[in-house]
């Protein structure tokens, strides 16, 4: 906990996505969506990119993302 953080207070966590699975790199209650911005509770996270190395509310924020990669590449 840094001096910003109060207890018992949210925050953010530092996540290493895998194929199937994620590291906690450093502790948090959640993560963010990198399409929407939606806080994910870390029990509720199912969608990631391996890749990119971002978390996804859903489905639909993942294929979004993946379809706006496939167009840049």
């Amino acid at each position: 906990m840094n001096r910003f953080e109060k207890p018992g207070m949210p925050n953010e966590a530092r996540i290493r996505y895998l194929d199937g699975d994620y590291q906690v790199e450093t502790p948090g209650t959640f993560v963010r969506c990198a399409v929407t911005d939606t806080v994910i509770p870390l029990d509720e996270l199912k969608y990631w990119s391996v890749e990119l190395q971002e978390p996804y509310i859903d489905a639909h924020a993942s294929l979004k993302r993946f379809q706006e990669t496939q167009k840049s590449s």
